[in-house]
């Protein structure tokens, strides 16, 4: 068993679906998951609309595919991609793969090539089909990816107000609820409290889209801080795990 830094991945981007103002943050959200050691983008060269890509190539080390919309109306790229990533499968070239788009027409790919035992890694909008999502072990919202900056000039009352309001907010949230519950259940077994290190790995399971980030929070330890009327925790004595219980 490779441990993950030695994880090497396929990035396959459709260029035709994506945005090339993204390319840093998904290039550093991809590399947390491993090495990227192919770099493929795909769309018709030809046309205006991939000029946004051209100057990015080069600095980041990926490779174009061209590929020409023979029929007008008729997205190819799609086409090349999945033929190029059969074949990166049959040649035991990556143990994970990365596709970038919010086409649902890679959902069958994504189900093969997890069929085949490898990692496979959806980035898309969030207007991305589900069945697209759900055919991935984890899938990112590009949304998640944009920096916001925070507001200045609060006051202290002002924060506390705010946070206040955020936390309210998200307790009163019967869908991120509901996910965290189902998968403290799941993880906790016989227990009444469970590490939250495996609540995170139930969430991933039940939802290969769920990132804290799409809560306002940049970690799960973040959020579940944050919903102190739904939850208990404490940090054991010996190492740093942190053990969540269900309040009620």
């Amino acid at each position: 068993m490779k441990k993950i830094n030695d994880t090497t991945i396929a990035l396959l981007i459709d260029g035709d679906n994506a945005a090339p103002r993204r390319l840093a943050p998904i290039l550093e959200e991809v590399s947390k998951k491993g090495t990227i050691t192919i770099r493929r983008i795909y769309g018709d060269w030809t046309t205006t609309g991939m000029s946004g890509w051209k100057d990015l190539l080069n600095a980041n080390a990926i490779q174009p595919v061209q590929q020409f919309a023979y029929t007008k109306g008729k997205n190819s790229t799609d086409s090349a991609l999945i033929i190029d990533a059969m074949d990166i499968l049959h040649g035991g070239m990556v143990d994970a793969f990365c596709i970038v788009s919010s086409d649902s027409d890679y959902t069958r790919l994504a189900t093969r090539l997890r069929e085949a035992g490898l990692f496979v890694m959806g980035v898309g909008e969030k207007k991305t089909p589900d069945a697209f999502v759900q055919a991935c072990e984890r899938f990112i919202y590009v949304e998640n990816l944009d920096i916001h900056d925070e507001p200045k000039g609060s006051t202290s009352s002002g924060s506390k107000s705010a946070k206040k309001k955020t936390t309210t907010a998200l307790s009163a949230n019967t869908s991120l609820m509901r996910k965290l519950r189902k998968a403290f259940d799941i993880a906790k077994g016989e227990e009444d409290e469970v590490s939250l290190s495996l609540i995170g790995q139930a969430l991933r399971r039940l939802d290969p889209s769920f990132d804290p980030r799409s809560y306002g929070h940049g970690s799960l330890s973040s959020l579940i801080s944050a919903l102190k009327d739904k939850v208990e925790t404490r940090r054991e004595e010996k190492g740093n795990t942190v053990m969540v219980r269900f309040k009620g």
